[in-house]
């Protein structure tokens, strides 16, 4: 009998190593002074920052779900790992955490380095974009777990806050404003419903939508608010934040609120996208379907006192943001729901 080898059974060392070497200048352009060990070691020390008198760390984990079917099917994989990054980072934030670090976890049943090497490559212009490092993560290469040209991406993020700094929305009152920060489409959430309203609209993936084709619209990737929102919480007080992902402004901006408020908020405050208006017309989605499943155009709702409102809004249009005064803050009636609409 010959011998039989590791590569034989579908798994190829010298792929991964190829791969790690790939990923080494990614990562050293993420790099921050705090970050102590090179990629490669079996695990990365990282210190915290001396500017903190009593840090504590908050994490977060996510994954980019559905979306990657579309970007199977359409073979991009260079975005992608922007909304892995993003997904928890945005998470993190809402505490008030300065993102430190982020580790990936990539999977696959036969390791293809171009297309790993794009995901993150987009894992990298995430962690620029939210000023964290990359330092490591897993790529597992496991024959007969995945269809082949597939896989399956989760993300790690660890970030820090001054105890005294921490956001936990106790402080939110009736008469405080809430804030909504444009997303820059699906984000990463509601994928399952998007790809059956695709199939069953027949809609091409090529197709123009509003002067840019629609596979460009449907995959942009998640809108990461880290360093705007880090510049504001310098100068104003914030008071709660929430990550609006799969569950919408419905299911996620109660998250923040005490239970004797409720948000008021008017969907007709903000410019939808034309993305959301094609999904409720190709699936006649029901108005609450749609704001229970999708941002609906807004990716993260800032909750500050109405004395800052507009100093907060003109802070995060300079940084780059497009900011709607969304709704406010009232008094909850007993057994009432936390986000009312008008």
């Amino acid at each position: 009998m010959s011998s039989i080898s590791y590569k034989d059974a579908g798994v190829d060392i010298d792929a991964g190593d190829a791969l790690v070497e790939r990923i080494k200048p990614l990562a050293k352009r993420t790099m921050r002074p705090e970050v102590l060990t090179d990629i490669g070691g079996f695990g990365a020390l990282v210190e915290i920052s001396k500017k903190y008198k009593n840090p504590v760390l908050v994490s977060g984990t996510d994954g980019v779900g559905t979306k990657l079917k579309l970007a199977f099917e359409l073979n991009r994989h260079n975005t992608v790992g922007i909304d892995l990054v993003a997904m928890s980072v945005n998470d993190i934030l809402v505490q008030g955490a300065e993102p430190l670090f982020f580790l990936d976890y990539f999977a696959t049943g036969k390791l293809s380095l171009d297309n790993a090497e794009a995901v993150i490559a987009g894992i990298a212009t995430g962690c620029e974009q939210a000023g964290c490092a990359l330092i490591g993560g897993e790529t597992a290469e496991m024959p007969g777990m995945y269809p082949d040209g597939e896989y399956d991406l989760a993300g790690f993020a660890v970030g820090v806050v001054e105890k005294t700094k921490i956001i936990t929305g106790k402080t939110i009152v009736p008469g405080d404003v809430v804030l909504g920060l444009a997303s820059s489409g699906a984000h990463s959430n509601g994928y399952s419903l998007i790809r059956k309203l695709i199939d069953v609209s027949n809609i091409g993936l090529k197709s123009d939508f509003h002067g840019r084709p629609f596979a460009d619209v449907v995959m942009e990737p998640t809108r990461i608010y880290v360093k705007s929102i880090l510049a504001l919480m310098e100068d104003i007080i914030v008071k709660g934040m929430a990550h609006i992902t799969g569950g919408g402004i419905t299911g996620n901006l109660p998250r923040c609120l005490p239970d004797h408020v409720a948000a008021q908020i008017d969907p007709a405050a903000w410019t939808r996208p034309a993305l959301f208006d094609w999904l409720q017309q190709a699936g006649n989605v029901e108005p609450a379907e749609m704001l229970r499943t999708f941002n609906c155009g807004i990716g993260m709702c800032v909750v500050v006192a109405a004395a800052d409102a507009e100093a907060a809004k003109a802070h995060l249009q300079a940084s780059g943001e497009t900011v709607w005064q969304i709704g406010e803050i009232v008094a909850r009636p007993e057994g009432t729901e936390q986000v009312i609409y008008s």
